[in-house]
């Protein structure tokens, strides 16, 4: 759903898909091509959060921040399942990931990648191409060609992903019982993945 507050209206382009389960609230600017998830709820009630191009922020994931704070996903963010972003900056082509909290004034360089349940302590800067994992957040290494080509390819999935929902995402009644055809799906779901 998407909610005004305090004369604020979310901006949402249209090629963008807001799942009507997640919460996107006030101050808030979604570019093109950004898929957010179910549950996930963005709320810019006191400060403003931008969402560039091509960004993803995944199911049940949480962006906000203290008064008069800007949260920024720069173009190509890729924000994992259950993850937190409280008032941080993160770099393009990044990726935050699943159940990560990343706290204030947090600013992630460029292709960083932030492993899945790390903790990014306030006010720590990543310099660009770091791996991070760990609580308390560690960079272990710097982030290979191999590596963000990997990220970037998955990220592509999801920037396409609006578009396949507007053509065929839709509420439905579940069936009563297995289709004959659900193996050929299945077939057709493994052609798809090579």
């Amino acid at each position: 759903m998407i909610y005004s507050f305090d004369g604020f209206i979310p901006v949402v382009h249209e090629t963008s898909f807001v799942h009507p389960q997640a919460a996107v609230t006030g101050n808030v600017i979604i570019g093109r091509n950004v898929y957010v998830g179910p549950g996930a709820a963005i709320r810019g009630d006191w400060g403003k959060i931008e969402i560039e191009d091509g960004c993803n922020v995944q199911e049940n994931c949480t962006i906000h921040m203290f008064p008069g704070i800007t949260v920024l996903l720069m173009e190509g963010a890729h924000i994992g399942h259950g993850a937190i972003i409280h008032g941080a900056i993160i770099g393009k082509n990044c990726l935050v990931g699943m159940n990560s909290v990343i706290m204030d004034n947090v600013t992630v360089g460029d292709e960083c990648i932030i492993g899945a349940l790390t903790f990014v302590k306030a006010d720590e800067k990543i310099p660009p191409r770091s791996m991070v994992v760990g609580n308390p957040a560690k960079i272990i290494k710097e982030v290979s060609d191999e590596m963000i080509a990997w990220k970037t390819q998955g990220t592509k999935i999801y920037q396409s992903l609006p578009e396949d929902m507007r053509k065929s995402w839709m509420p439905c009644e579940p069936l009563r019982e297995v289709e004959a055809d659900r193996q050929m799906q299945a077939g057709a779901y493994k052609k798809w993945k090579q």
